[in-house]
């Protein structure tokens, strides 16, 4: 992937484990979304996504989680070789591949899509489409100095109100109920995917007020990162917040191309300016 170094760094167990990665010299450009929601069923934001994929002029694209509207496993990837045309899934996964041939492509787990790059060997996604499993958090070293230095993360692991989420994320993402749930049949795994799904769209009709990242603990996790920006996503709510001490944290946007208001936007960073860009 042309990345020249990636460590960890030490820290008080306060905050998770920091990974650093250090962007090539070469790198000009940096792209950065999130939250795009893939799926089947909304044809118009994949063909967004497939065309800046194709197009972008970053060295590196950053997928800071939710990529996919819903991930059970990589074992979807050549589960409809039996029919005319590729799944869905595989379409995603050849536009990941095609992008990743002329740069570089990292993924982080999002909320929905934890499950990504789960099973071992040939048959993962990352290693099918050459593209990076970015841990979370990771900090991305990047424009020629030392302190050009930038946390990234999917956001959901501050939203610490939330104790219903919380939760329940520290359930999936422990390794006894992935390997449970990852043996049962893919059908199955489909089946509880929908169910989950149609759970999360009546909460959303119910007018709650989803939390938001804890303050407090993002101006630690900068610390431990030493750096002075996070970027996540999480919260479709894009927006600059600034924090204290001259920190702060930049929201990117979700997209959906079919929604009254569309929505399809890039956070690019070049010569340390951070930049939105929207593609609708």
């Amino acid at each position: 992937m042309g990345v020249s170094r990636m460590d960890s760094l030490k820290h008080p167990q306060t905050v998770p484990q920091m990974v650093e990665l250090v962007a090539p010299p070469a790198w000009r450009t940096v792209d950065f979304i999130s939250d795009l929601h893939l799926q089947a069923a909304d044809s118009a934001t994949f063909k967004a996504w497939q065309h800046y994929m194709q197009s972008t002029p970053a060295d590196a694209v950053f997928i800071l989680g939710d990529l996919f509207e819903v991930w059970v496993g990589d074992d979807v990837l050549g589960s409809g070789a039996a029919s005319d045309s590729p799944s869905f899934e595989d379409q995603c996964a050849e536009v990941l591949s095609s992008c990743a041939d002329s740069r570089a492509v990292f993924l982080m787990h999002g909320n929905r899509d934890f499950l990504l790059g789960q099973s071992e060997g040939a048959s993962s996604l990352m290693a099918l489409c050459n593209v990076g499993l970015l841990a979370d958090p990771t900090v991305l070293v990047f424009g020629g100095q030392p302190d050009q230095r930038w946390l990234l993360s999917h956001g959901d692991a501050l939203c610490l109100a939330d104790l219903d989420y919380m939760q329940f994320r520290k359930q999936v993402r422990s390794s006894e109920w992935q390997r449970a749930f990852l043996a049962r049949p893919l059908a199955e795994r489909q089946a509880i995917a929908r169910s989950l799904r149609e759970q999360s769209e009546a909460k959303k009709h119910t007018g709650t007020d989803y939390a938001d990242l804890d303050a407090a603990s993002v101006v630690q996790w900068l610390a431990a990162a030493n750096a002075s920006t996070m970027i996540h996503g999480h919260t479709h709510k894009p927006a600059r917040h600034e924090l204290h001490n001259g920190l702060q944290r930049v929201v990117l946007s979700d997209w959906d191309t079919q929604a009254p208001l569309p929505r399809a936007e890039v956070l690019r960073l070049s010569a340390g300016n951070l930049q939105r860009i929207a593609l609708t």
